[in-house]
């Protein structure tokens, strides 16, 4: 089987990549399954670089095709931020719940009406010959004035996706990876990776 290393140790988000590839031929592990331990410094100005840098650093340590996405949530209300630094949002070693609670405070005088997001997600592949390429997408939504749901992680519970009236943590899961930022980049991914090798392969991406 074919396999993905992937620059994270967020077990949240290695799940959920792992439930989005379940039924291709490639197995899904993590760096530090294969050893890498060490923290990447993700200094990059946007996703799209975030993610190749900490794509960069595993590949040179495994030399093996490498999987990293940088992603993070936008909110219009607050000039796009949190953005790149939605992981940090509330300083290091900050809890979800914490994040949560920072940004429902500093939203908490603005109408729902005016609380449109997305959640955005660059995935950077390196093949195992050294080919790169970078995928984005995005998913649109508002920020609810609670928590609402239990599945999912990060900002799951605040993120209202307007379509099905639900929090992203109230959707199920094959309904959340068919929508969200991280199902469809990695399905954009997936059709490169594909496209490749049988220029007849599609993959449905919903909007």
């Amino acid at each position: 089987m074919k396999k993905f290393i992937v620059a994270t140790k967020n077990s949240g988000k290695l799940n959920e990549i792992k439930e989005i590839l379940k039924d291709t031929e490639y197995d899904v592990v993590s760096m530090i399954d294969i050893g890498y331990n060490d923290e990447i410094e993700e200094n990059g100005a946007t996703f799209e670089e975030n993610s190749m840098i900490k794509a960069n650093a595993l590949y040179q340590f495994c030399g093996q095709t490498v999987l990293a996405d940088d992603s993070g949530l936008e909110v219009d209300a607050l000039g796009g931020a949190p953005g790149i630094y939605t992981a940090r949002f509330a300083g290091e070693g900050a809890t979800d719940l914490q994040k949560i609670e920072k940004l429902l405070d500093l939203l908490k005088d603005v109408p729902f009406e005016n609380r449109k997001a997305r959640f955005v997600c660059s995935i950077a592949l390196i093949l195992d010959n050294g080919e790169k390429f970078v995928v984005k997408e995005t998913c649109e939504g508002y920020i609810n004035e609670r928590l609402e749901g239990s599945n999912g992680f990060g900002y799951d519970p605040i993120f209202y996706v307007a379509q099905y009236k639900k929090t992203m943590a109230q959707l199920d899961v094959e309904i959340k990876n068919s929508i969200s930022h991280r199902g469809k980049a990695l399905k954009k991914m997936l059709q490169f990776v594909y496209g490749r090798i049988n220029a007849e392969f599609k993959l449905d991406i919903e909007d």
